[in-house]
């Protein structure tokens, strides 16, 4: 029996599948898996921004993307005999309800930690005899590296290989200050980058244990730094100066002006629009 979601669906592959055709879309018909990686990830971040910005409007158009390249990738593997759309249905479905016995089966889960404990355990059965032994086994080697790094840490401790509580992460933090300042003494460019990484890997750490999400505190961060940057240019632009011309010491000056108006607005329970949103500087 037909529904909306079945012919929206089915609409939408048979569009991909004309692109795909011989008198289809000259770029489409050019692309292939490893050409369309990194639209995959930059149309995933875009998902993300919509996310944090609680843009649901631009979240339904970021979310279309994300499925055109999935729909392109299986078109494409469908083409070469390996498998189509449907078989990835199929598959996800029988992953999900095998994972899930407390949902779809007679098992029961009282937390998270549980059901995530007994996934973990599924899986481990799934691969069985080629599952990779390691702890860390299962961290996708493409992922940004902020993210791999909370994903390692994540693996480590399921086995034990963990702080307890955040207090010895910041002795470990100022341990590894220390030993980036001697690398930067010693003038040895690659003791440098080895030290600073591990000083991120340890920051990455203590947010963990903090239950700070890194790479959205850090995004946060980038936002909060472009858009005040922003403003910093716009109160340039308004004085007939450009950034080059004004010098640290003005421009500082003019920052340290955006965050007092940030905190007043904070103050008055207005909020302080973010990058790119309606009121800001973009």
């Amino acid at each position: 029996m037909s529904t909306p979601h079945a012919s929206a669906f089915e609409e939408f592959i048979s569009i991909v599948a004309r692109l795909r055709s011989p008198d289809g879309c000259p770029w489409d018909r050019k692309q292939t898996p490893a050409s369309l990686r990194a639209d995959l990830i930059g149309e995933a971040y875009e998902c993300i921004a919509a996310i944090d910005a609680r843009d649901d409007g631009n979240l339904e158009e970021e979310l279309g993307d994300v499925l055109l390249l999935l729909a392109l990738i299986c078109r494409i593997k469908e083409e070469e005999g390996v498998f189509d759309i449907a078989k990835v249905l199929r598959g996800i479905s029988a992953k999900l309800i095998r994972r899930h016995p407390h949902v779809f089966g007679d098992e029961t889960r009282s937390s998270v930690e549980d059901v995530l404990v007994r996934w973990d355990q599924i899986k481990k059965e799934e691969k069985g005899a080629m599952a990779d032994p390691s702890a860390l086994s299962g961290v996708p080697a493409s992922l940004p590296p902020l993210e791999k790094a909370v994903a390692i840490q994540k693996k480590a401790s399921k086995v034990g290989f963990d702080w307890s509580e955040p207090g010895p992460v910041w002795e470990k933090l100022a341990e590894e200050i220390g030993e980036t300042r001697e690398a930067v003494a010693s003038a040895d460019p690659g003791a440098v980058e080895r030290e600073i990484g591990d000083m991120l890997f340890t920051v990455a750490n203590l947010a963990r244990l903090l239950g700070v999400d890194a790479p959205l505190a850090l995004r946060g961060t980038n936002d909060r730094f472009s858009g005040r940057f922003r403003q910093v240019e716009g109160k340039l632009s308004a004085m007939g100066r450009t950034p080059k011309e004004a010098g640290l010491q003005l421009m500082d000056r003019l920052w340290d002006e955006v965050k007092a108006e940030e905190r007043a607005n904070r103050s008055h329970g207005d909020p302080v629009p973010a990058e790119g949103q309606p009121g800001s500087s973009k």
